[in-house]
């Protein structure tokens, strides 16, 4: 019998016992504060709606709403562009405010040649470092990606348990373009209590042969499937997913993140 090789994360078993697997918009949710308590908010809605949250239920929230919640908001009328920015904004035609805040947030430049592409402090590597004009009011304020999305996720985990009752998983979104590949799609920037890695390196396929290299991005999987009832147009930043079996983990979405030593492209 193959020997599974041995993995930087954690191994975990992709059930097959899930014979649906529900998606479910919660409606009504407010227009996000700093401050606010998104637990409180997102259980008020899902009963307003007539939706009961059951254990190991996953919630998949957006970014954006979370930002929001942590006052991770920069009004670029507050923001005094540097040298290099403005340099980079006039090659660009962009704002050299929110360029300027663009290279607070990165640790690296990836592209600057028609888009601006960075590697973030935490080492997304994404349009504009995840400085963001939209759904925001105002024209001159952004977000900015959580500081610590996965932290974000556990402590909303916390806020569900607090008002639902029920231990419910939790994946912060956010929509990132791909190499090789036109469009958008939603991935997991954080996550907690459900696995975000599957590494089945070692078990057998349904032909009997031993799988050498297989690990699924299952926090990814569910993000973009979320992604499919998160309209942007009209304010729909939480999705429930229900059915899908999983063994509760608290693994973080930065493990999805390929290490440099092992990214051919850079």
């Amino acid at each position: 019998m193959a020997k599974r090789r041995k993995s930087r994360f954690p191994a975990a078993e992709r059930s097959v016992d899930s014979a649906e697997v529900r998606l479910i918009r919660i409606p009504g949710i407010p227009e996000i504060r700093t401050g606010d308590d998104l637990g409180k908010v997102v259980a008020s809605a899902a009963r307003q709606a007539g939706i009961r949250f059951r254990d190991k239920d996953i919630l998949v929230v957006a970014q954006k709403i979370v930002s929001k919640s942590e006052g991770a908001l920069v009004d670029l009328a507050s923001v005094k562009p540097t040298a290099p920015a403005v340099a980079l904004a006039e090659r660009l035609k962009k704002d050299p405010r929110a360029v300027e805040m663009v290279l607070r947030e990165s640790r690296r430049i990836v592209r600057s040649d028609h888009v601006l592409i960075a590697e973030t402090h935490h080492g997304f590597v994404c349009a504009n470092a995840g400085v963001d004009h939209s759904n925001v009011p105002g024209d001159d304020i952004v977000t900015l990606l959580p500081r610590d999305p996965d932290g974000s996720a556990k402590k909303l985990a916390t806020m569900l348990r607090k008002w639902t009752d029920k231990r419910i998983a939790v994946i912060i979104s956010d929509t990132f373009g791909r190499p090789w590949r036109l469009g958008l799609t939603n991935v997991a920037i954080g996550a907690a209590g459900v696995p975000v890695l599957v590494d089945l390196r070692g078990t057998r396929d349904r032909q009997g042969k031993v799988l050498s290299a297989t690990i699924l991005a299952v926090a990814d999987e569910l993000a973009a499937a979320a992604g499919l009832l998160m309209d942007k147009s009209k304010g729909s930043p939480v999705v429930l997913i229900r059915g899908y079996r999983y063994r509760l983990r608290f693994e973080p979405a930065a493990n999805i993140i390929r290490p440099a030593a092992e990214d051919l492209f850079r």
